[in-house]
């Protein structure tokens, strides 16, 4: 049976068109999600949509509750998650407006995010050599081509810690290892998605090339805002194709990724941290 499919909306995208369209608060034990959540109808199927940043965009890269928005979602009974971020190009060939979908990632984050669902008592360690999932990721790729929008289909994402951007011996560093497009966000959800069973694929909605490009003006907010005014319709585009595509009937390895993972004997588990932990871990404790 297919769960709902959950929407991050980033940079420039906080809303979506559902029917039937709720907005749900939900409590998580890691604290509050970046927004109230909206659930609805779209192409037929159940949607759960979250604005990363909040409507308003009022919360940093850093600043964000990862595992709170995470938790909700699964909470919800989402077992697909489609990220959409903001980007900056390390290549000449991924152009600002171009689309990039991406199949790895490099961490270049501090210790200031808790990108787990674990810890305190129960230890856990998933396996992230492919940190996406390749048949949503695959259903992407195949929807951005259907409409003809210029997709790039897979790439190394590099996550910065940001809130500010690059300095240029930084671009040119990230360049040499041959990253293709350069974040603030993305990892992280990967990381928790994966954690929570929960298929989880990316659309990095490029819009500037960083600093490290001679010909091109200094990366400006002003800049980023006009481009992804005109990212935002296609990237709707893609997901209202892609929801119509997704379905109940494929399993995957996203969906088992504890089955092996945990390494604390069920008995060294307290109660609190099963009640805590209930829907992502309370299958395998039974």
């Amino acid at each position: 049976m297919l769960g709902k499919i959950g929407i991050i909306g980033g940079s420039g995208l906080y809303d979506i068109e559902l029917e039937d369209k709720k907005e749900i608060d939900i409590s998580t034990p890691f604290g509050s999600p970046s927004d109230s959540f909206m659930t609805g109808k779209l192409e037929g199927k159940d949607v759960v949509f979250l604005a990363r940043h909040s409507r308003g965009h009022r919360i940093l890269p850093s600043e964000l509750n990862y595992r709170a928005n995470i938790y909700g979602l699964k909470k919800l009974g989402v077992d697909h998650i489609i990220s959409i971020s903001a980007v900056g190009s390390l290549k000449e060939e991924l152009k600002p407006l171009d689309i990039m979908l991406p199949d790895q990632y490099v961490d270049r984050t501090n210790q200031a995010r808790l990108v787990t669902f674990f810890g305190d008592g129960i230890a856990a360690h998933i396996a992230f050599g492919e940190p996406v999932c390749q048949r949503l990721r695959g259903i992407l790729y195949k929807s951005a081509e259907e409409l003809k929008i210029t997709v790039h289909n897979q790439g190394t994402y590099l996550n910065i810690e940001g809130p500010a951007f690059s300095t240029k011996a930084e671009s040119y560093l990230y360049r040499s290892w041959g990253m293709d497009v350069i974040g603030m966000t993305n990892l992280s959800e990967a990381k928790l998605a994966r954690e929570a069973e929960i298929c989880f694929a990316a659309i990095a909605t490029i819009t500037d090339y960083d600093c490290w490009h001679k010909s091109e003006e200094a990366v400006t907010v002003d800049m980023i805002i006009e481009n992804l005014k005109k990212n935002a319709e296609n990237t709707k585009r893609i997901i209202n194709k892609a929801v119509s595509l997704i379905s109940a009937d494929e399993d995957c390895a996203c969906r088992h990724a504890l089955e092996n993972a945990i390494i604390t004997p069920s008995e060294y588990i307290s109660d609190e941290t099963r009640k805590k932990l209930d829907i992502i871990i309370g299958k395998y404790l039974k």
